[in-house]
């Protein structure tokens, strides 16, 4: 399933198109890459997931900023101390505010992993932020923060 949201991010969202433009091609181009269609399916549920949490946040109060998550027992077991102080780490250098981090929890929480890393983190950080007009320039850092790991050479 992760394998599909990274595709989807790479060669929809990160080129400014439209997920949902045509539901099914975007299937059929799916299953001609070579994903299952059960990957697909459990994919597109854990998208469909995320608009329903952010909506569910945006009505939602607004949360402050000096306040501390605590977080549950099922959270701990999926998400790991270290997970938890990257969280708290981007918190403080204001890419995620109270909000989105609590759209990243619950859709962590949703993976069909047993315990998230913190590459799984950042890609649904940078899934979380992408439709998030007022947070391009959290984005912007996060993406950098992203992409030069990625390319970094050991010596």
């Amino acid at each position: 399933m992760f394998d599909v949201l990274m595709y989807l991010f790479e060669n929809y969202m990160g080129n400014n198109v439209s997920l949902f433009v045509d539901y099914d091609a975007m299937i059929i181009e799916l299953e001609q890459v070579g994903f299952h269609r059960q990957e697909i399916n459990r994919a597109l549920d854990w998208l469909e997931g995320l608009s329903r949490v952010q909506q569910t946040v945006a009505a939602g109060g607004r949360l402050s900023s000096q306040a501390i998550r605590h977080y549950m027992p099922e959270e701990c077991e999926h998400i790991s101390q270290e997970a938890r102080g990257f969280l708290l780490y981007l918190e403080q250098l204001g890419v995620l505010d109270p909000m989105t981090r609590e759209v990243v929890i619950d859709r962590l929480m949703a993976l069909d992993v047993r315990e998230v890393d913190l590459g799984r983190i950042k890609w649904v950080v940078l899934i979380a932020l992408f439709n998030q007009p007022d947070k391009k320039s959290a984005l912007s850092l996060l993406q950098d923060m992203v992409l030069s790991e990625a390319f970094e050479v050991l010596h």
